[in-house]
């Protein structure tokens, strides 16, 4: 068995970074982010990573970087606004200086194969420090570039393409449709099939604002001090131990059977996954059984406006945050249906009315950050944004996604529901786990409990352990 990439040491060789600009001239102007964009819980860059095998039958003695790289500069004709950098004004509002500066682009050779990574691609990747280069001065959410990419080639001819977001500029449908892009340029076409659609006016605030709905995702923890500088209680938590689960039928089925028998089969993977992480969560972390427990699901609004539609080829930030509250006792007591109907009916509070409350709640109290105390749990789904079908020419990537299973940038708060394949090849989810030690021997305890359903019948999980 190959090793896995949590124990992989190889040497890496790099050139200087460099900036890619657009290959044609582009406007100079600047562009106010919308106010869904701006708000303080997406002032963070986001990796993301895609591992494509060497394929010589499809595109011969092509070197992934050159095609890469002109690719995207060709790309950033009609995204030109990725080229440009952020700046700040008043009441903290986000806007893009289309300065054409270019974006960041890292040309490195690996003397690893990809066979050495292991047979089970998935996060957290211990060697993303490697794959993606932190360029000194690059990760500001201002005046620093918005993109940064690292292309990397292996010994055997496959590559490694590892990309960096501000994630104020996109979520992810509007990346992976900025990566298709590319992939369609460096597969000979000329523009991209979707032209994209910047009118971040959509998801702007009103005139007058008014606030329509309670954002308890939000809270009352977000203070604007005297000097314009968000402030919020810190999540405090101590020395934190990480695992990565894998979600595939069986599991899924198992969790699937502590539902409501006459509900199963109407709720998603996302929800059955979710009202069980924030159950088994509640349980390893023991607060007191009247400690306000919160889950905060991402909802995504993308085609979903009506008033107007949004734009096919919008590429901004489309979702809420939206929440469920319980007492943890009564998390902790009750079935998993329990959570599960408190879990949907917060998904169902995010309508088109509740995003434009969103968008006024912005611009009228600062753009606060969203909930981060030691009670706060939030999962993010990419299972449909399509990051496993970006291609460069090479075909589907073996693992594509985001490179880390923590959303943000503190540990244990949040997770990504990421597509993955396990080393059978069976298809499912993986999410990595972030909690105290203590905890995390509970969390086990209480999961494995949950997937011996029926009770003759344990089914088991995949998880590989790692200290943060």
């Amino acid at each position: 068995m190959a090793a896995p990439s949590s124990t992989l040491v190889f040497k890496v060789h790099r050139r200087e970074p460099e900036l890619v600009r657009p290959a044609k001239p582009t406007p100079y102007e600047v562009k106010l982010l919308s106010d869904i964009d701006d708000q303080q819980g997406l002032r963070f860059h986001i990796p993301v990573v895609q591992f494509y095998k060497h394929a010589p039958s499809i595109r011969g003695k092509d070197d992934p970087v050159a095609v890469i790289r002109r690719a995207l500069s060709e790309t950033l004709v009609p995204y030109y606004p990725f080229a440009g950098r952020l700046r700040e004004g008043p009441n903290r509002k986000l806007m893009v200086e289309c300065t054409a500066e270019g974006v960041l682009f890292v040309e490195a050779d690996a003397d690893v194969r990809l066979t050495e990574f292991g047979d089970q691609l998935q996060p957290p990747f211990a060697c993303m420090k490697e794959l993606l280069f932190d360029v000194p001065g690059s990760n500001a959410v201002l005046h620093s570039p918005l993109l940064l990419i690292q292309v990397t080639r292996l010994k055997c001819g496959s590559f490694i393409f590892a990309l960096r977001l501000s994630h104020c500029m996109s979520d992810a449908p509007g990346l992976v449709q900025f990566m298709s892009a590319i992939g369609e340029i460096a597969r000979g076409s000329h523009a991209p099939s979707i032209p994209p659609v910047w009118e971040r006016y959509f998801l702007s605030t009103r005139s007058p604002p008014r606030v329509t709905h309670t954002h308890r995702e939000y809270g009352q923890q977000a203070t604007i001090d005297e000097n314009n500088t968000l402030t919020t209680m810190p999540h405090n938590f101590d020395s934190m131990a990480q695992i990565s689960f894998f979600f595939g039928c069986s599991q899924l089925s198992a969790l699937r059977r502590h539902a409501p028998p006459h509900l199963r089969q109407s709720y998603s993977r996302f929800e059955i996954l979710a009202s069980c992480l924030w159950k088994c969560r509640t349980v390893s972390l023991r607060p007191d059984p009247k400690e306000t427990m919160r889950m905060i699901c991402l909802v995504s609004m993308r085609g979903k406006f009506s008033d107007p539609p949004l734009p096919i080829g919008y590429y901004g930030n489309t979702f809420a945050f939206a929440v469920a509250e319980a007492p943890a006792g009564e998390l902790c007591r009750n079935p998993l249906g329990y959570a599960l109907d408190l879990v949907r009916k917060a998904k169902g509070e995010v309508t088109e009315e509740y995003m434009k409350s969103v968008a006024d709640l912005m611009a009228l109290t600062g753009r606060p950050d969203f909930l981060k105390t030691r009670w706060t749990y939030l999962v993010s789904d990419v299972t449909r944004a399509g990051f496993e079908t970006v291609d460069f020419g090479w075909g589907s990537p073996v693992y594509g996604g985001p490179a880390e299973p923590d959303v943000g940038p503190v540990p244990g708060l949040a997770n990504f529901c990421i597509p993955c394949k396990n080393k059978e090849g069976e298809d499912g989810i993986v999410l990595a786990i972030s909690l105290p030690t203590q905890a995390m021997e509970r969390f086990v305890k209480e999961l494995e409990s949950m997937l011996k359903s029926p009770p003759n019948e344990t089914k088991t999980f995949t998880h590989v352990m790692s200290a943060l």
